[in-house]
């Protein structure tokens, strides 16, 4: 039993130091105590990133595919595609892959874009769907030269136009078609024409000379 006092003696010693210690920070601190160090941290310690939302879709985190391959064995795709979808350098094909939600599904839609090695020009464009883990194909062009973009859940199909003379680098305009997932397929919302001018490129006529 003296031992069990001797420790309870010794405790409320170190307490009445804890406080007498505690009131000398406060005087020194301005008499504000915790106060001066504003209102605690409610999130764990380290944590820099937001808390995930409930209401987060399931595409937000896109499943990469492999897209060379996803044209090569579309039965859908041109035969001509397929044989000219060849490494540019070593094993870099000329494909632009673009992921995003538009046709509702749960996954992550995916747009290949497929070009020239040469001079980077679009040759076919298509868009698949994931369905039960596999792909469809849900939309394609093959008019070159065709490009597309995933814009605010719509599909923006840009295609250049050339005329006589026209050189790959300098087109005459281009058409911009605007689709949008109807549920079943890709109808079109939208058509428009941008002419370029030439002038800026250094190559509009020349003046005549009247005199």
């Amino acid at each position: 039993m003296r031992v069990l006092r001797a420790g309870s003696s010794a405790v409320a010693g170190l307490a009445a130091v804890g406080v007498l210690l505690g009131a000398l920070v406060a005087c020194s601190a301005g008499g504000t105590g915790a106060r001066d160090e504003g209102p605690a941290r409610t999130d764990p310690v380290g944590s820099t990133e937001p808390a995930a939302s409930a209401s987060a879709s399931p595409s937000a985190i896109p499943k990469t595919v492999n897209a060379v391959r996803l044209v090569k064995d579309d039965p859908r795709v041109s035969t001509d595609i397929k044989r000219d979808l060849k490494p540019c350098v070593a094993n870099e094909y000329p494909v632009d892959v673009s992921y995003g939600n538009l046709t509702g599904g749960a996954s992550s839609d995916v747009v290949v874009n497929v070009m020239t090695c040469g001079d980077a020009v679009g040759i076919g464009t298509y868009v698949y769907r994931d369905e039960g883990g596999s792909y469809r194909n849900v939309f394609q062009t093959e008019e070159p030269p065709v490009y597309a973009e995933i814009d605010r859940g719509d599909l923006v199909v840009t295609k250049q136009v050339y005329e006589k003379g026209d050189s790959v680098s300098s087109p005459s305009g281009e058409e911009v078609l605007t689709y949008r997932w109807s549920g079943t397929r890709f109808a079109q919302r939208s058509r428009t024409h941008n002419d370029y001018s030439h002038a800026v490129d250094g190559e509009s006529p020349a003046p005549t000379d009247d005199g």
